[in-house]
C-alpha cells in the first residue's frame, strides 16, 4: 500500500516529520517497508523549452531539436520522440544527470553523427509513469529553467507499507490516518460524504440472480450520472496518481482509482450507452467469455460471480471489468457501481484466472460495508465536479447493513494478557480514536466492533488494539513462570533431520536442493517408476515421475558442476522420497555423494597427496557420521556386502540392524547408472533412511548423561584369525565385542592378507581389541584370560584359528 505524505495530511492533522511518521506507523503495527524520496533524485531535471526541431541528416526517425533552459544558450539535443515538435516544453536533463528510469548516467554523445547534450525526457525515464512513449508535453505557462520536480510537486515522499492480510482498513490512506490518530501524533479528520440528491430515477435496474446456490454479493448499488464531459483528469488528481505508480486514464477511471485508494472503497464504472437492458448479477455459465479491461480474453466458470447486462457479461464481479463498457473520451451518460462481494470467491476467482487487481487486493480482504453506499456518494460528487452532468437517485439491491459485533471486555484482560494496567478512562478514549464504541463502568465494558474491522472478534483483540495504539514498548518485560521442565518443541524427526545435515556439512560436504521429480527412465533405473507415482499434469517430460531416491538428482547436479570446471565435488541432500502413494510410503532421505577427488582429507590434486580417487568407504564414513549424528545404536550396526542394483556390486555394502532393518547403503555407483544419468565418475555415495533409526529409550531428564572416565590405563591386544574367505570382517568385530562388553570398549579391524603363506580359499583378519579397565588394574593373568575368551569366541562363531 503506498501512499504520498500530502495525501495522508488531508485525513491527519499534524506537524510531524516524516521520520516521527514513519517510526509510529510501524509501531502500531503498519511496517513502513519504503521510503522514496524524489526531490533529490530529480533535482537536476529542468523545465525547457524547444526552440527548433530538424529531421536528423541521417535518420528518418530522429530530429534534431535545439533547446533553451533559460540562460540563453540553446544546447543541442537529438531526440526520437515522435511528438518532439518546435514550440514545445519540456523536462530536460544535462550530461553528468543520472537517469533512474534507464539506470545511467547520461553523457554527452553522438548519434548518427550528430552531437547530442543532453535529453528530453519521459515520464518513464523520471519513473514517475509507465509512458515511454513520448516525451513530457508540459503547459504553455511551465516556466523554463525552474527545477521540474519543484514546479510539479513530483518530490513529495511515497510510504510504501507493508500491509498484513487482517487489515482491510487500512488499503485505503484515510483507514490509515484514522490508526495514527489515535496515537498522540496528530488528529483523525473524518471526512463523511454528503448525500447528492437525485434529479430523476436510475433508470437501470439491478437483479441479485443466484437461484438456490449461495449469494456471492450481499449488495448492489447503482447510480447513473447523465451530461458528463470526458477527458484527461485534473492534474492534482494525476499527481496524486502517478506518485504512487498509477496511470492516468480518464477523469471518470481516475476518479475510481482514487476512491479505491484514499478510502479502501472499490468502484467501477460503465459508459451507460454500452450497456444494453438493466443489469443482473449472477453467477457465470460455464465457457462464457469476457474481454476485460487489460485487453485478456478470459473463460469464465460458474464458480465466477459476474455482471451481466441483456447481450451477456460485462464485468468480472469485485475484479475487473469489461472492455465493452469502458469509459472512454466519447461517454457522456455514466453508471456508477458501489457493490460488495464474497471475500472468498473474489480471491478463488483472482487466483484461477491469474489477476490481480486493486479491486481484487482489496475485495479478497474484506471492504467496510457501511460505506458501501458512502462511497457510492463521494463518488458521484466528484464526477458532478470534475466532469459535470446531473445524477439520478441510486438504486440499491441486497442488504448492506453490517452485522453489529458486541464484545463483553473486562478490563482484567488487559493485565492478564499483556501485563498493562490502564484507567477505563484512557481505554475508551483509544478505543473511541479507533471507531470503536465502548459502554459501561466499573470492571467491565461493552465494546461493539466498527464496520471496518473484520478482523476484531474476542477480548484478545482489543487487548491487541490497545497495546499497539499505546506502544509494545510499554508491555512489561516478564520472565516465564515454569512448575514443570519446557516440553521439546521439535520432533525427533525434526531433530535428525538438523543433526544430518550438521554431520554432513562438518565432513565438507555442500547441501543441494534437487527436484522431488525426475523422468520415468530415471526413476526405473533407482527402484522407482510405479504408475501411482507418475504425475497427471507434469510439467516437464523429464519431471515426470516423483523420485524413489535422492541420488539422481545429485548425480546430475555433480555433473553439471563438472561441466563447469568444479570437478571435485561433494554434494548432500537431506529431503523426501517416495516409494509408493501412501503416507508410509514417503520416507526422509540423508544422501550424498563424493566425485573425482572429493576427498574427505582435502579435494582436489596436490604432490602430497597420495590417497588417489574417492572409493566406497569415503562413502561409508559419510553414512556412518549421518547415523552417529542422528542417534543410531552404532555399536548395533552391521555391515553387509552388496547393495541395490545402482552401486557397484563388489564395491558397496548394506547398512543394517539385522535382517528386518535396512537403515541404507553406501558404495561406488555403478557404472551404468552412471552412464545412464549422462554423467562421469568415479562417483560414490551413500543413503540412509532417518525413518529407520530406532528410536532411543526415554530419559527421566533431557541432561547429558554424566561423562565417565575411567582412571585406569587402557590395554590393547592384537589377534590375527585365518578363517574362509567367505568370512565376515563384521562378525569377527562382533564376536569379539560380545565377549565382555563392560571391558571391551573398542573392536577394530587393522589388516587383510590373502597370500603367500595362506592357504587358497583362507584369510587372515587383524584386529586390535581395547581393553579399559574401570574398577582396578588388571593383572597379566586377567588380561591373559580375557584374551582366551575372545580366541575361543571368534573361533566358536567364525571357525577361524589363531594365526600362529
Amino acid at each position: 500500500m503506498k501512499f504520498t505524505l500530502p495525501w495522508l495530511k488531508e485525513h491527519l492533522e499534524t506537524d510531524a516529520s516524516l521520520t516521527e511518521i514513519v517510526d509510529q506507523l510501524t509501531m502500531i503495527g503498519l511496517e513502513v517497508e519504503n521510503v522514496e524520496n524524489a526531490s533529490s533524485l530529480l533535482k537536476p531535471f529542468v523545465i525547457a523549452s524547444v526552440i527548433s526541431a530538424e529531421k536528423h541528416p541521417n535518420a528518418d526517425r530522429l530530429r534534431v531539436c535545439m533547446v533553451d533552459i533559460g540562460d540563453g544558450k540553446p544546447i543541442q539535443v537529438v531526440c526520437g520522440a515522435p511528438n518532439a515538435r518546435a514550440g514545445m516544453k519540456g523536462v530536460f536533463s544535462a550530461p553528468g544527470t543520472f537517469i533512474p528510469g534507464k539506470n545511467m548516467t547520461l553523457a554527452v554523445g553522438t548519434i548518427r553523427g550528430v552531437e547530442s547534450r543532453g535529453m528530453l525526457c519521459s515520464p518513464a525515464e523520471l519513473m514517475i509513469s509507465d509512458d515511454h512513449d513520448g516525451i513530457i508535453d508540459l503547459p504553455a505557462d511551465a516556466p523554463v529553467g525552474k527545477s521540474y520536480v519543484e514546479w510539479a510537486g513530483a518530490g513529495d515522499p511515497v510510504i510504501e507499507i507493508n500491509l498484513t492480510p487482517n487489515r482491510p482498513d487500512c488499503t485505503g490512506v484515510a483507514g490509515i490516518a484514522r490508526d495514527l490518530g489515535a496515537t498522540s501524533i496528530g488528529t483523525y479528520k473524518n471526512k463523511i460524504p454528503k448525500p447528492v440528491k437525485g434529479a430523476f430515477p436510475c433508470p437501470v435496474k439491478v437483479t441479485l440472480d443466484f437461484g438456490k446456490t449461495p449469494s456471492l454479493c450481499p449488495a448492489f448499488g447503482l447510480r447513473l450520472v447523465r451530461g458528463v464531459k470526458n477527458g484527461p483528469s485534473p492534474d492534482w488528481l494525476q499527481k496524486r496518481l502517478t506518485a504512487i505508480g498509477l496511470r492516468p486514464i480518464n477523469t471518470l477511471v481516475d476518479i475510481t482509482n482514487f476512491v479505491t485508494f484514499d478510502r479502501g472503497r472499490p468502484l467501477h464504472v460503465f459508459d451507460a450507452a454500452k450497456v444494453h437492458g438493466n443489469l443482473t448479477v449472477r453467477r457465470a455459465k460455464n465457457g462464457e467469455k469476457l474481454l476485460a479491461l487489460d485487453g485478456r480474453t478470459y473463460t469464465l466458470d460458474e464458480g465466477m460471480c459476474v455482471i451481466a447486462d441483456e447481450n451477456g457479461v460485462e464485468s468480472l464481479a469485485g475484479t475487473m471489468g469489461g472492455e465493452a463498457t469502458g469509459c472512454s473520451e466519447s461517454t457522456t451518460d455514466v453508471l456508477i457501481e458501489s457493490a460488495l462481494w464474497d471475500e472468498l470467491n473474489i480471491a478463488q476467482t483472482g487466483r484461477k484466472l491469474g489477476i490481480n487487481s486493486d479491486a481484487r487486493y482489496r475485495f479478497e480482504r474484506g471492504v467496510d460495508p457501511a460505506f458501501m453506499v458512502p462511497g457510492l456518494e463521494l463518488a458521484t460528487q466528484m464526477v458532478l465536479d470534475l466532469c459535470g452532468g446531473q445524477a439520478s437517485e441510486f438504486v440499491v439491491a441486497g442488504d448492506p447493513t453490517p452485522k453489529e459485533k458486541v464484545i463483553d471486555f473486562p478490563l482484567s484482560e488487559l493485565p492478564r494478557l499483556a501485563g498493562l494496567k490502564m484507567p477505563l478512562s484512557d481505554i475508551r478514549r483509544l478505543l473511541e480514536k479507533l471507531g470503536f464504541f465502548a459502554a459501561g463502568q466499573g470492571e467491565r465494558m461493552k465494546v461493539a466492533v466498527p464496520s471496518w474491522r473484520p478482523d476484531v472478534h474476542g477480548r484478545a483483540d482489543i487487548v491487541e488494539e490497545i497495546v499497539r495504539i499505546v506502544g509494545v514498548d510499554r508491555v512489561p518485560s516478564t520472565p516465564f513462570a515454569r512448575e514443570h521442565a519446557r516440553k521439546p518443541v521439535l520432533t525427533v524427526m525434526q531433530n535428525r533431520t538438523r543433526k544430518a545435515r550438521r554431520a554432513l556439512a562438518a565432513r565438507g560436504l555442500v547441501e543441494a536442493v534437487t527436484w522431488s521429480f525426475i523422468s520415468k527412465q530415471e526413476a526405473e533405473l533407482f527402484g522407482g517408476g510405479k504408475p501411482e507415482l507418475s504425475l497427471a499434469n507434469p510439467i516437464a517430460a523429464e519431471l515426470s515421475d516423483m523420485r524413489p531416491s535422492l541420488l539422481p538428482g545429485l548425480i546430475m547436479a555433480s555433473q553439471r558442476n563438472a561441466d563447469r570446471g568444479h570437478v571435485d565435488v561433494k554434494l548432500f541432500e537431506v529431503g523426501q522420497i517416495f516409494k509408493g502413494d501412501g503416507p508410509e510410503d514417503q520416507l526422509t532421505a540423508a544422501s550424498g555423494l563424493r566425485r573425482a577427488l572429493a576427498k574427505p582429507s582435502g579435494s582436489g590434486r596436490h604432490w602430497s597427496d597420495k590417497t588417489g580417487p574417492v572409493d566406497a568407504f569415503d562413502a561409508k564414513a559419510d553414512a556412518f557420521a549421518v547415523l552417529s549424528a542422528a542417534g543410531s545404536p552404532m555399536q548395533a550396526l552391521q555391515v553387509v556386502p552388496g547393495g541395490p542394483s545402482w552401486f557397484h556390486p563388489g564395491r558397496s555394502g548394506t547398512i543394517q540392524i539385522g535382517p528386518q532393518n535396512i537403515l541404507g547403503h553406501f558404495g561406488e555407483l555403478h557404472p551404468r547408472a552412471v552412464a545412464a544419468l549422462r554423467a562421469e565418475g568415479p562417483i560414490v555415495g551413500f543413503e540412509v533412511i532417518l525413518e529407520r533409526i530406532p528410536e532411543p529409550k526415554a530419559r527421566a531428564t533431557r541432561a547429558k548423561a554424566l561423562l565417565e572416565l575411567s582412571p585406569f590405563q587402557p590395554v590393547e591386544r592384537d589377534f590375527a584369525f585365518v578363517m574362509d574367505s567367505a568370512v565376515k570382517a563384521a562378525d569377527i568385530v562382533r564376536a569379539a565385542q560380545n565377549v565382555d562388553k563392560k571391558l571391551i570398549s573398542d573392536v577394530v579391524v587393522f589388516d587383510v592378507y590373502e597370500g603367500k603363506g595362506i592357504e587358497p580359499g583362507k584369510k587372515s583378519i587383524a584386529i586390535a581389541v581395547t581393553i579399559q579397565p574401570r574398577e582396578k588394574t588388571m593383572t597379566d593373568a586377567e588380561i591373559e584370560a580375557l584374551s582366551a575368551k575372545v580366541v575361543a569366541e571368534v573361533t566358536k562363531r567364525t571357525g577361524g584359528v589363531l594365526r600362529a
